[in-house]
């Protein structure tokens, strides 16, 4: 995590020092004014408007240890969208209180006051309606578990929503623990909650929550292009209602190591790709689609469903073919925990 760290008095960089201290094992770049230069810390640059900008668009989190006014002054011309905006907390140069403003839930700022607070002595001044009453924030728990959310737009009505009644929550997964307060399992309603690699909506309202545990298998011609590969798997997503968002991975066998098309499509997409020996694909215990002829030209019965399951647990589509492409893909095993 990228932390950067703002003081504008003595006592303020005394205050940043410790906040440096109990966030030792993250890169924590620290400033203050040149009056007060001392040994790790950083001269605030100028104009101020390009300086912090750089800074909050290489931060995961700024922390100004001052006032709020001073925060919400440096930040303004920044501020986009909570699913980019860096975390942006504010500590008094006492350190009695730890005030997060920006990206409480997503950007994790919430959490990061509570834990500032707990370290410091201080008290951490949570604002965000779900906190204070004890209800679900369900963006703050699929930022903290990895999972995508599919509309911002929907997460600020269940967020609303929640606030006045219980919500209906699909699970496509088993769940280890009970749920949070404001949530109950349910498949019929006005407004619901479901996770699930799958794009179905049960509720007239669906905020989906996306688990990035799909693996793409793939093989493919010599000299296959991207767009036939996009094409074959954007088919295979489409007929079988499975989110592109919910791939983490793609793999094939080192035979197509060098094929262009396939890393470009991987590229564009920021899946990492790897590549598996006949021999380690022929590890894979699975019924998986035989074919004579891809073992002749590959050493291996099936190239597609082989390489989704490597790190995977269970073939969700088995190989389709289109255009010189086959796909698979498989899924990892999850299990669901609240708290």
């Amino acid at each position: 995590m990228k932390i950067a760290i703002f003081a504008y008095s003595r006592q303020g960089c005394e205050t940043a020092r410790r906040a440096q201290t109990f966030l030792g094992g993250q890169e924590v770049r620290m400033y203050t004014m040149e009056r007060f230069a001392q040994p790790g810390f950083f001269p605030l640059g100028r104009p101020a408007v390009a300086f912090y900008g750089a800074a909050f668009q290489w931060a995961d989190a700024m922390i100004f240890v001052g006032s709020c006014g001073i925060a919400v002054r440096e930040i303004a011309p920044h501020v986009k969208s909570k699913q980019t905006d860096p975390a942006v907390l504010v500590i008094d140069e006492l350190a009695g209180f730890v005030i997060p403003l920006l990206s409480g839930h997503i950007g994790g700022a919430n959490a990061l006051a509570r834990k500032l607070a707990g370290y410091l002595e201080a008290k951490p001044v949570i604002t965000t309606a779900t906190d204070i009453h004890n209800k679900f924030s369900v963006d703050a728990w699929a930022t903290k578990n990895g999972l995508i959310l599919s509309d911002l737009s929907k997460a600020k009505e269940v967020s609303a929503a929640i606030l006045e009644q219980e919500i209906p929550m699909v699970c496509d997964f088993p769940v280890g623990t009970a749920y949070p307060p404001g949530v109950i399992a349910g498949d019929t309603g006005k407004i619901g909650i479901c996770i699930s690699y799958e794009t179905k909506e049960p509720f007239e309202t669906t905020l989906r929550l996306i688990p990035p545990i799909v693996h793409l298998g793939i093989g493919c011609r010599k000299g296959t292009e991207a767009s036939a590969i996009a094409e074959a798997v954007a088919f295979v997503l489409d007929t079988n209602r499975i989110d592109s968002r919910a791939i983490c991975c793609a793999a094939s066998i080192d035979l197509k190591a060098e094929e262009k098309g396939l890393l470009q499509f991987c590229a564009e997409r920021h899946w990492p790709i790897s590549f598996y020996s006949a021999q380690e694909l022929s590890c894979v215990k699975a019924d998986v689609t035989a074919s004579e002829f891809v073992r002749q030209i590959t050493g291996i019965d099936n190239v597609c469903e082989r390489a989704a399951l490597m790190g995977a647990a269970n073939l969700i589509v088995k190989k389709t073919a289109r255009n010189g492409v086959t796909v698979a893909l498989a899924a990892e095993t999850l299990e669901v925990q609240f708290g």
